[in-house]
């Protein structure tokens, strides 16, 4: 059966509302709050990494994070932009790479693991905080 008037772009992009995430991109730290459901019970976790990779496919975007855990085990965990066990997504801060996909960094081990931090100037955290509150005034409307 043919799918009518539809094409694959807009079945890919059918139900991609706002989640109102901060623009993040690959080399960027960020703190992912996920509900993790225990038996009867439901409670947020933290995974706080960097992001190392991101596929965009509409609805079906997926971005991938990767953090050093206990004894030095790398944790990599790939998430869905539009699922609902997302509840939020904090920008520790932003990475300054050249790179769109940050394999290399799975054959890292110590200081060599880490992203350089970019430095914003005054101009770029003004246009940040600028959008910060056009997407908390939007978020707020929304919820009216």
């Amino acid at each position: 059966m043919k799918a009518k008037g539809l094409t694959r772009e807009t079945i890919l992009d059918l139900a991609t509302a706002d989640r109102n995430f901060p623009e993040f991109e690959v080399g960027d730290a960020i703190a992912v709050s996920q509900w993790i459901k225990e038996g009867a019970k439901s409670r947020i976790q933290v995974f706080e990494g960097d992001v190392i990779a991101v596929h965009k496919k509409g609805i079906s975007t997926t971005f991938t994070v990767r953090k050093i855990g206990a004894d030095s085990v790398a944790v990599e965990r790939i998430y869905p932009m539009y699922s609902p066990l997302i509840d939020s997504i904090k920008l520790v801060h932003k990475g300054d790479v050249r790179r769109a996909k940050l394999y290399y960094m799975r054959d890292r081990v110590g200081k060599k693991a880490r992203v350089k931090e970019r430095i914003l100037t005054k101009q770029e955290k003004e246009l940040a905080s600028q959008k910060a509150e056009k997407s908390a005034a939007s978020a707020a409307e929304a919820a009216k």
